[in-house]
C-alpha cells in the first residue's frame, strides 16, 4: 500500500512543479524586507513582517523538503507533462484578447463573440451549441451590466450609433 501511495503522489512532472514553486517562494523571500517593515518596540508576533515571513519561509522549507522527497523516490522529468501545463496559457491569451477587444467592440458584442469563439475552439461546431454559447454571452451581459449595473466602459463602436440608442447601449450593454 505504501508503494502504491508513493507512486500516486510522485508522478513525473512533480519535481518540475515543485522546483518552480520553490523558485517563486525564494523570490518572495527576497522581497520580504522591501514589502514589509519592522516596528520598533513591538512584540514579535505583532510585527508586520513576522507572519508573512513565517508563511514564506514555510513555503521554501516545505518545498525543499518535497524536492528532497521527490529525488529519493526517483521522480522523473516529463517534458510532455510540462507541455500540458503550458497549454493552459492559451486561455490566458484568450482572456487578454477579450479584455483588449471589449473597449473597441463593446461588452455585448465582445462577450457574445468570446463565448461563441471559445465554444468553437472546444470543438462545438453545431448551430445549437454555438447558439447556446451566444445565449450564455447575452445572459452574462444582462446579469452583470444590465442587472447588476457593473461599470464597464462602452465600446468605441457605440460612438457611431444615433444619440438615444448610443446612450441606451452604453448604459445597458
Amino acid at each position: 500500500m505504501t508503494q502504491h501511495r508513493e507512486e500516486s503522489i510522485h508522478r513525473p512532472g512533480v519535481l518540475i512543479f515543485i522546483t518552480l514553486f520553490v523558485l517563486f517562494a525564494i523570490f518572495l523571500l527576497s522581497q520580504l524586507a522591501a514589502e514589509t517593515r519592522l516596528v520598533p518596540n513591538a512584540k514579535l508576533a505583532e510585527q508586520p513582517r513576522f507572519w508573512p515571513a513565517i508563511g514564506v519561509l514555510s513555503m521554501v522549507g516545505f518545498g525543499l523538503a518535497q524536492i528532497a522527497l521527490s529525488w529519493r523516490v526517483k521522480t522523473g522529468w516529463d517534458p510532455g507533462e510540462v507541455a500540458v501545463w503550458l497549454r493552459a496559457f492559451e486561455y490566458l491569451a484568450w482572456f487578454m484578447a477579450y479584455v483588449a477587444v471589449v473597449p473597441v467592440m463593446g461588452y455585448l458584442a465582445a462577450t457574445v463573440a468570446f463565448t461563441t469563439s471559445l465554444a468553437f475552439r472546444q470543438g462545438y461546431r453545431d448551430a445549437r451549441s454555438l447558439g447556446a454559447a451566444a445565449l450564455l454571452g447575452l445572459t452574462i451581459v444582462l446579469v452583470f451590466k444590465t442587472g447588476l449595473s457593473v461599470k464597464i466602459p462602452g465600446g468605441a463602436v457605440y460612438e457611431y450609433l444615433p444619440g438615444p440608442l448610443r446612450s441606451f447601449m452604453i448604459v445597458n450593454f
